[in-house]
């Protein structure tokens, strides 16, 4: 551009930050700032906010303030959204002190709070538990002139749920339906979650029907945890029930979900149900992890069918799985639960000959059984070999 003779002016100056902190390229950025300063040109405020986001996004809290104040010098004075930047980011990264103080900075300035401001500070106020105080910013919003928006509303029922006060998470709902607000289906999956942590699914299944009734969308985590809610219940039929509504209303289950059912499964003793649906997620092209195959694994010994978790665990190493410790210490812990100890021992050796990781779990699991056969010199011998491995003993 020099080279044709054309000047760069500030607008090609701030086009230039704009692109570099969209590219979180932020020395890249502020060297252009200080070029403009280099040809006596000053960047408007908006460039700046751009900086500052950047910096704030990187928890450079400290720096961001000091652009502010050295704009100021300039006479660039900040505007709602640096205030609300810095604020956030010091809410973040700095503590409430620092922002509660560029709050009443912000006010003395003569730069009036926003929507947003009253919304960072509610958010802030709702991750401490702070529930008071996050109500007073919100009722301090409406005299303000500012109606809470779902952002607000979304933010509070989040923070009544984490401090388990269902009561005012419900009012906060219905508040928003007689506003015409709806919530987000995070929150709603938030209120299930709670629920169900509370051993109130019948509660929490009332309310996802009703929530879809009213258009909201309920996704796979939704159902995942109603699922996992009914299991952890032992309400085995009810979670297959909810799994079958999940696929016929067109929701693919991950690997996530199905690792929540087969889990479910194994526990209520139904492991070979549980690889009815490894089989299904197979079929389905979905890969399971090392998770899957160790629930499955866990199931058979927890029933007592050792042999079964061995056929297992033999398939789907065929099938390129790669067991780790935990597999190997669910299948020791299946053995000695039922009285084949040379096959755990000769199963530790196996894995020990093929250089496979062990961890004091194993090494526990096995110097229980020698002391429980009287066979101390042995136990001695592991617990030598645990401190030579830097594993314990504990």
């Amino acid at each position: 551009m020099k080279g044709s003779g054309v000047s760069p002016n500030r607008n090609t100056y701030n086009i230039l930050v704009h692109g570099y902190c969209k590219l979180r390229w932020l020395k890249e950025a502020a060297e252009v700032v200080e070029l403009m300063r280099a040809n006596d040109m000053v960047s408007d405020i908006w460039t700046c906010n751009k900086i500052m986001r950047g910096l704030c996004d990187e928890g450079k809290v400290k720096e961001a303030i000091s652009l502010k104040d050295e704009m100021e010098s300039l006479r660039v004075m900040p505007d709602e959204v640096t205030y609300n930047t810095l604020i956030d980011g010091c809410f973040q990264w700095r503590g409430s002190v620092k922002a509660f103080k560029l709050v009443e900075e912000m006010e003395g300035k003569g730069v009036k709070p926003n929507a947003v401001t009253h919304n960072i500070m509610v958010k802030w106020y709702c991750k401490e538990s702070k529930m008071d105080e996050a109500g007073c910013v919100m009722a301090k919003m409406v005299e303000s002139g500012f109606s809470p928006d779902c952002f607000t509303y979304n933010t509070m029922i989040n923070g009544y749920c984490k401090a388990r006060n269902l009561g005012e998470a419900f009012k906060m709902m219905d508040e928003m339906g007689r506003k015409g607000l709806k919530m987000d289906t995070f929150t709603l999956n938030t209120i299930v979650h709670k629920l169900c942590t509370e051993k109130l699914l019948k509660e929490a299944y009332e309310l996802t029907v009703k929530a879809a009734k009213r258009g909201y969308i309920l996704d796979e985590v939704t159902y995942e945890t109603l699922i996992m809610g009914y299991f952890k219940n032992e309400q085995t039929n009810k979670a297959l029930k909810l799994w079958d509504e999940m696929k016929e209303k067109g929701i693919i289950p991950s690997v996530f979900t199905y690792n929540t059912i087969i889990s479910g499964l194994c526990h209520s003793l139904k492991t070979d149900q549980a690889v009815d649906k490894l089989n299904e997620l197979l079929d389905k092209g979905l890969a399971p992890d090392e998770a899957t195959c160790n629930i499955i694994i866990h199931g058979y010994c927890w029933e007592g069918a050792v042999e079964k978790a061995f056929l297992f665990y033999n398939r789907m190493v065929e099938d390129s799985f790669k067991p780790d410790v935990i597999t190997c210490n669910i299948l020791l812990r299946g053995l000695c639960k039922h009285g084949m100890f040379e096959k755990a021992f000769n199963l530790f050796n196996t894995w020990i000959i093929k250089g496979k990781p062990v961890d004091a779990v194993t090494y526990n699991t096995l110097i229980s059984v020698l002391c429980k056969e009287g066979k101390l010199d042995e136990a001695f011998d592991l617990m030598t070999e645990m401190e030579k491995k830097k594993l314990g003993p504990d």
